[in-house]
């Protein structure tokens, strides 16, 4: 069996959407022996979202400590999965900021994944993380094939 799926790049959020995506992976990964990378993007944090009233002359007050925490919680979710995944070549973890889609094609592009496994799904999880929009546009300009999970089925 010709080895087509040697680095399988899967990205997840903190949604129930994310567990089938995940499970999908691992069966992936157990057959091909792959090697996987986990990739969740954290998005930038607006210093202008805090309360700041520019009609009373208040400055926005810039609270760098949430991306922060954000970006730990994000890194300890992903070494949880990745401790999970039985079989695998390696496994490799991607904690990005930016903007969703973007990180997801970079990252699969820098680590030249042979697919790109995502959920789709309503607008919940980390900053309405993969919505379907999202997994549309990542089909459109991804390089390599994109499986992406619904989230309706049960």
């Amino acid at each position: 069996m010709s080895n087509r799926f040697n680095r399988i790049l899967l990205a997840v959020d903190d949604t129930p959407c994310t567990m089938k995506a995940i499970d999908y992976a691992k069966d992936l990964v157990r057959e091909f022996h792959s090697s996987i990378a986990l990739v969740t993007v954290v998005p930038p944090t607006s210093p202008a979202s805090y309360g700041a009233d520019p009609l009373l002359g208040q400055q926005p007050i810039v609270v760098p400590e949430v991306s922060e925490i954000q970006q730990e919680s994000a890194q300890r979710y992903l070494e949880s999965i990745g401790s999970d995944f039985d079989g695998a070549q390696e496994v490799f973890l991607f904690n990005q900021v930016g903007n969703v889609r973007d990180e997801i094609l970079n990252t699969a592009a820098e680590w030249t994944a042979d697919l790109i496994i995502m959920g789709s799904n309503g607008r919940t999880g980390f900053e309405h993380f993969i919505s379907g929009s999202v997994s549309e546009s990542v089909i459109r300009k991804a390089s390599c094939p994109v499986l992406v999970i619904p989230g309706k089925s049960e």
